[in-house]
């Protein structure tokens, strides 16, 4: 299943959108639970095009440059309900390379340990951070008060996102006690 169809018709099922006005939604608004690249974009804005779920108009910006900015067809817009509507099986777990390395942890010192670990740790309380404050400015900025709303729905995958990291740096502190605590070398 072409998952990324779906964010993209999501998105500009908000509002019209350019290929650029996408990156930068996929970099910021998204990017606490989905990712997409570049060159993913754009040929997916062509298959969506020739399925005739999405529709574009070339603009003129400046002088020269030619931007297309796409909308949603009906046809789009009946598929993405259909698709948000889905029950669907879970996910498999996504990857995470620092979990794998610490399951082989008895490759490394407890020296190695602490300061792996506390490297792990630093990161996802930076993220954490700025997760948090783009909560408060959610808060400051939005009302959230209409449960059916792209507000509430910015709302509560942040939301996720900030537990699913607070979770992160939960377990790693508890990992750095218990290698503290022990008596190994």
């Amino acid at each position: 299943m072409r998952k990324l169809k779906y964010a993209i018709l999501g998105l500009i099922n908000r509002k019209p959108m350019t290929g650029y006005d996408l990156m930068i939604e996929f970099d910021k608004a998204l990017a606490s639970f989905w990712h997409a690249k570049h060159s993913q974009i754009y040929p997916e804005l062509k298959k969506l095009t020739n399925e005739n779920l999405i529709t574009y108009e070339t603009v003129i910006q400046g002088e020269k440059l030619e931007k297309k900015v796409y909308t949603i067809t009906e046809k789009g817009k009946q598929e993405l309900r259909k698709w948000i509507l889905r029950d669907e099986p879970l996910e498999p777990t996504p990857k995470d390379v620092f979990r794998l390395r610490a399951y082989f942890i008895e490759l490394m010192t407890k020296d190695e340990i602490i300061q792996q670990f506390t490297a792990q740790l630093e990161k996802h309380q930076k993220k954490l951070a700025v997760l948090q404050s783009a909560m408060k400015n959610l808060l400051e900025t939005k009302d959230i008060s209409n449960v059916i709303s792209e507000e509430f729905g910015d709302y509560i995958v942040l939301k996720g996102a900030i537990m699913r990291e607070q979770a992160y740096v939960d377990w790693l502190n508890e990992c750095l006690a218990a290698v503290r605590k022990s008596d190994q070398k």
